[in-house]
């Protein structure tokens, strides 16, 4: 369940749009996001949301991929 306060980060409005969360260590979500870059699966890591804290597991971070 997301938080209000996640949902202001977000840079659009949920609405239809499908989601990739990646949850889990700084190090982990960052490496994740490279990995899907260097695959050719996005073509810009600016299509996920900024890292932020899981409101939900102290000491993770989260990022979400808007298509």
């Amino acid at each position: 369940m997301m938080t209000s306060e996640f949902n202001e980060l977000l840079p659009e409005s949920l609405g239809d749009r499908a989601q990739v969360w990646i949850i889990g260590t700084r190090e982990q979500v960052n490496h994740i996001i490279s990995e899907m870059y260097v695959r050719q699966m996005i073509t810009d890591r600016s299509q996920f949301s900024p890292l932020v804290p899981v409101p939900f597991a102290p000491g993770k971070f989260m990022s979400v991929l808007l298509r």
